[in-house]
């Protein structure tokens, strides 16, 4: 048995991180340095404020954004990569280019099976 594939496997947590799409945008929607959740929605555009919430959540929760919260009035708060999140930015650039090259034909082909 290929131990590599079990379905508990470490492996399978880039994937699992990866296959929600808001957590691959939000996280490339900070590779530049900490932003706020307004910048962030306009930004990323198309994210309710709901779902930018959950997901800044989960993001912290698992590590790869900090969130900072500053004593002001009005309140502000800041969210940023961590090195881990960090290290997500060259898979999700990967994908990226994957998507750029070969969207088309993979469109295409879902076209003709529905077809």
């Amino acid at each position: 048995m290929d131990r590599d594939l079990l379905a508990d496997c470490q492996a399978r947590l880039a994937f699992d991180l990866l296959a929600n799409t808001w957590n691959a945008v939000v996280i490339y929607a900070l590779r530049d340095g900490p932003r706020r959740p307004v910048e962030l929605r306009e930004v990323i555009g198309g994210i309710s404020g709901k779902v930018l919430t959950e997901t800044l959540r989960r993001l912290v929760d698992d590590g790869l954004v900090i969130r900072r919260a500053y004593a002001e009035a009005p309140p502000r708060v800041e969210y940023e990569l961590t090195a881990p999140g960090r290290g997500l930015l060259e898979p999700i650039e990967a994908f990226g280019r994957w998507t750029e090259e070969h969207a088309d034909a993979v469109v295409a082909a879902q076209e003709r099976a529905a077809g």
